[in-house]
């Protein structure tokens, strides 16, 4: 039985919780940290495990696993902190792993030095949908890919920013850190390396953080697209979507989060039956992100190198 440990018991935490009990035949969650200790004790109490206060008691209590959940601007120093100063041997770190492409390097430097390993978090690749769509790229179902369009097309209400580290500079990075890197991951994971980009970002809200992004992007592989993503929908989220033109396919993802099939026509490639339903925008994903840490499935997490080209992307354009 692994033993989890979640640091920070914020918003992205009920995904965590969740996960872990679905793999609970292999993981439990055994300890759960947040400098808010009324907020620790509670979920504490609410999961019938031990808490603390202080990152670094997680030493000394068999965790095999820490998860990162904290604040986005966090993410570098608590997942150094927890390699160099605990026994825990995997970390993994909630999507981005850190704001800027220097400091992103030097996590990746720093925890390969202590021989533990770290786990970034792009639950969205799991999505069966993208799964799916991922093997047949490989295997040249579509043959050459042409183009791509990807929008992101959310809202963030006045209550989402009320909180204190959403939409600023240092913790939050924007649109495209917070909500859209997500996608930046997924172009990578369906392309490879990218060639070049031109963006654009607008504060329209008034925040000092870019509240929409449109990135123009050519991949090595000679597929050109465009990013769109913004959190400035009128009253309520709209929808994610993904359209991709390839020589011997056409297909369009779309719903929350690309959790259903708009369109299909791939020579000699049936419509799969893999729509399911969701309430929010984090997808299903995180499930099967557990269960291949359970089964050691590694290869199947982000490679550093596209993880490290999709930061200096979103550096260069969402915090310009």
């Amino acid at each position: 039985m692994m033993n989890v440990a979640l640091i920070g018991c914020g918003r992205i935490s009920p995904c965590h919780i969740d996960a872990v009990s679905e793999n609970s035949d292999r993981m439990r969650i055994a300890l759960v940290c947040d400098t808010d200790a009324v907020k620790a004790k509670a979920l504490a109490e609410k999961l019938g495990c031990d808490w603390t206060s202080e990152m670094t008691d997680v030493s000394g209590r068999g965790i095999d696993l820490a998860s990162v959940l904290t604040p986005s601007g966090y993410h570098p120093r608590h997942v150094v902190a927890l390699a160099e100063k605990t026994d825990v041997p995997v970390i993994l770190s909630e999507k981005p792993l850190s704001l800027s492409y220097r400091e992103a390097l030097e996590v990746y430097e720093r925890i390969e030095a202590t021989g533990k390993r770290l786990v970034p978090v792009y639950q969205n690749r799991y999505n069966p949908i993208v799964s799916h769509l991922k093997k047949l790229i490989d295997r040249g179902a579509f043959g050459r890919i042409y183009q791509f369009a990807f929008n992101v097309y959310w809202r963030r209400a006045e209550d989402y920013y009320a909180i204190p580290w959403h939409g600023t500079r240092t913790l939050d990075g924007g649109v495209l850190f917070t909500q859209s890197s997500h996608f930046v991951d997924m172009l990578h994971h369906f392309f490879g390396p990218v060639k070049s980009w031109r963006g654009f970002n607008g504060r329209q809200r008034g925040m000092e953080i870019a509240d929409c992004v449109s990135l123009a992007l050519e991949f090595e592989n000679g597929a050109v697209g465009t990013l769109n993503a913004t959190v400035d929908v009128y009253a309520d989220d709209y929808m994610t979507e993904f359209t991709l033109i390839g020589e011997k396919g056409t297909v369009r993802l779309d719903g929350m989060n690309l959790n259903r099939i708009g369109f299909w026509n791939v020579e000699g490639e049936p419509k799969p039956d893999l729509d399911f339903t969701i309430n929010h925008q984090y997808g299903l994903g995180h499930r099967m992100l557990y269960r291949y840490i359970a089964d050691g499935r590694w290869e199947m997490f982000p490679e550093k190198d596209k993880l490290l080209s999709g930061i200096r992307l979103m550096e260069a354009v969402g915090l310009s």
